[in-house]
């Protein structure tokens, strides 16, 4: 079953967390536009209430919930209610995917993956942004995640995992950032954006389709 009922029931706590968190959010947004292409024809799955998808320059979002997705149409994205595992779309149809903090609640990470390379352009991109389960503050969510309105059921990957789920998808040539290294909330700035992982809890992970296949 999709894990987004807490979404759907809790839109407006969920939106309220990217104010309240403001420097967490400044800077997994730097990581993520760190790898972004420049190309306009791209899509955010479980693009939520469009705090990425708006000021990454994203119009078009996908997401089960109705109620986040109505939150996101009010910054000026196009939703579409669907799930990342059976998509909507043609094959070959975008440049990029963008998928953040949305892995640790699939149902198959397997079958989306598959589903975003059919639906990428030969040489299109995924980019996956996520909290490393291997982090400070990746255990500290895997600690606490039952007092979580949002994260009860979520399921926290390490970069290894969320690379290998990748490969088995076809997906190629990796680049690889990290942010956010201290735990907990309550950052006083934003933080930098490194190459790699290891030392950051936010991962942003990009892959190439193979422009053959």
């Amino acid at each position: 079953m999709v894990k987004f009922d807490p979404f759907e029931n809790y839109s407006q706590k969920y939106d309220e967390w990217f104010d309240k968190n403001r420097f967490i959010y400044e800077s997994e947004l730097q990581a993520v536009k760190d790898v972004l292409p420049k190309s306009k024809n791209g899509i955010e799955v479980g693009v939520g209430s469009g705090r990425f998808a708006a000021p990454l320059g994203i119009k078009l979002g996908l997401d089960p919930s109705r109620s986040i997705g109505e939150i996101a149409q009010k910054r000026g994205i196009k939703i579409i209610e669907g799930v990342a595992e059976s998509l909507p779309f043609e094959d070959s149809q975008f440049d990029f995917v963008l998928m953040v903090t949305t892995i640790c609640f699939l149902d198959d990470v397997e079958k989306a993956f598959k589903e975003v390379y059919r639906v990428l352009k030969p040489m299109g991109c995924l980019i996956i942004g996520f909290i490393d389960v291997e982090s400070s503050l990746g255990k500290l969510y895997e600690t606490h995640k039952d007092e979580s309105t949002f994260y009860k059921d979520a399921t926290f990957y390490s970069v290894k995992e969320v690379v290998s789920y990748m490969k088995k998808a076809h997906f190629r040539d990796f680049t690889i950032r990290q942010t956010i290294f201290h735990a907990g909330e309550g950052l006083k700035d934003i933080e930098t954006v490194k190459k790699g992982y290891g030392e950051g809890s936010f991962i942003v992970v990009k892959a190439n389709k193979n422009k053959f296949i």
